[in-house]
Protein backbone atom coordinates (compact mmCIF):
# COMPACT_ATOMS: atom_id res chain seq x y z
CA UNK A 1 0.00 0.00 0.00
CA UNK A 2 1.71 3.61 -0.99
CA UNK A 3 1.65 6.21 1.02
CA UNK A 4 0.42 9.71 0.84
CA UNK A 5 3.90 11.06 -0.26
CA UNK A 6 4.86 8.78 -2.77
CA UNK A 7 1.22 9.49 -4.37
CA UNK A 8 2.14 12.62 -4.75
CA UNK A 9 4.98 12.65 -6.32
CA UNK A 10 5.28 13.61 -10.06
CA UNK A 11 7.79 12.69 -12.51
CA UNK A 12 6.50 14.51 -15.57
CA UNK A 13 7.52 17.99 -15.03
CA UNK A 14 9.38 18.52 -11.75
CA UNK A 15 12.45 16.05 -13.14
CA UNK A 16 12.90 17.66 -16.31
CA UNK A 17 12.91 21.62 -14.31
CA UNK A 18 15.72 20.50 -12.04
CA UNK A 19 17.67 19.04 -14.58
CA UNK A 20 17.40 22.35 -16.34
CA UNK A 21 18.42 24.24 -12.89
CA UNK A 22 21.21 22.02 -12.28
CA UNK A 23 22.96 22.60 -15.89
CA UNK A 24 22.45 25.94 -15.75
CA UNK A 25 25.95 28.35 -15.73
CA UNK A 26 26.37 31.46 -14.21
CA UNK A 27 28.39 34.44 -15.14
CA UNK A 28 31.27 35.26 -12.39
CA UNK A 29 31.35 38.65 -10.74
CA UNK A 30 34.32 40.23 -11.43
CA UNK A 31 36.09 42.26 -8.51
CA UNK A 32 36.40 45.99 -8.59
CA UNK A 33 40.26 45.15 -8.19
CA UNK A 34 40.91 43.05 -11.48
CA UNK A 35 38.74 45.73 -13.12
CA UNK A 36 40.57 48.68 -12.00
CA UNK A 37 44.33 46.80 -11.99
CA UNK A 38 45.04 47.30 -8.14
CA UNK A 39 48.37 45.60 -7.53
CA UNK A 40 48.41 46.20 -3.95
CA UNK A 41 45.74 47.15 -1.60
CA UNK A 42 46.56 49.72 0.58
CA UNK A 43 45.13 50.19 3.84
CA UNK A 44 45.35 54.16 3.10
CA UNK A 45 43.03 53.66 0.49
CA UNK A 46 39.75 54.37 2.19
CA UNK A 47 37.65 54.99 -0.84
CA UNK A 48 38.58 52.22 -2.00
CA UNK A 49 38.31 50.27 0.88
CA UNK A 50 34.79 51.36 1.39
CA UNK A 51 33.51 49.53 -1.71
CA UNK A 52 34.41 46.32 0.35
CA UNK A 53 32.20 47.08 3.71
CA UNK A 54 28.29 47.38 4.18
CA UNK A 55 26.49 50.25 5.30
CA UNK A 56 27.03 48.26 8.86
CA UNK A 57 30.41 48.90 7.93
CA UNK A 58 30.87 44.84 8.15
CA UNK A 59 33.20 43.36 5.79
CA UNK A 60 31.98 42.24 2.69
CA UNK A 61 32.23 38.44 1.63
CA UNK A 62 33.44 36.70 -1.41
CA UNK A 63 30.50 36.10 -3.33
CA UNK A 64 29.50 39.80 -3.11
CA UNK A 65 32.41 41.54 -3.99
CA UNK A 66 33.84 38.63 -6.34
CA UNK A 67 37.09 38.83 -5.03
CA UNK A 68 38.78 35.43 -5.14
CA UNK A 69 40.48 34.41 -2.14
CA UNK A 70 43.90 36.03 -1.83
CA UNK A 71 42.18 39.35 -2.89
CA UNK A 72 39.79 39.02 -0.05
CA UNK A 73 42.41 38.23 2.44
CA UNK A 74 44.17 41.02 1.18
CA UNK A 75 41.12 43.49 1.48
CA UNK A 76 40.16 42.28 4.74
CA UNK A 77 43.57 42.71 6.59
CA UNK A 78 43.78 46.50 4.85
CA UNK A 79 40.25 47.01 6.17
CA UNK A 80 41.72 45.70 9.88
CA UNK A 81 44.50 47.58 10.32
CA UNK A 82 42.39 50.70 8.78
CA UNK A 83 40.54 50.58 11.84
CA UNK A 84 43.16 50.10 14.06
CA UNK A 85 44.53 53.18 12.22
CA UNK A 86 41.00 55.00 12.89
CA UNK A 87 40.79 55.78 9.26
CA UNK A 88 37.66 53.41 8.75
CA UNK A 89 34.66 53.00 11.68
CA UNK A 90 34.06 49.18 13.12
CA UNK A 91 30.27 49.78 13.06
CA UNK A 92 28.11 52.83 11.65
Amino acid sequence: MASKKNRSRGTSSSSSSSKDASTRRFKKKTSVLVIERVDYVDYKNVDLLNRFMSDRAKIRNRRVTGNDVQQQRDVANAIKIAREMALLPYAR
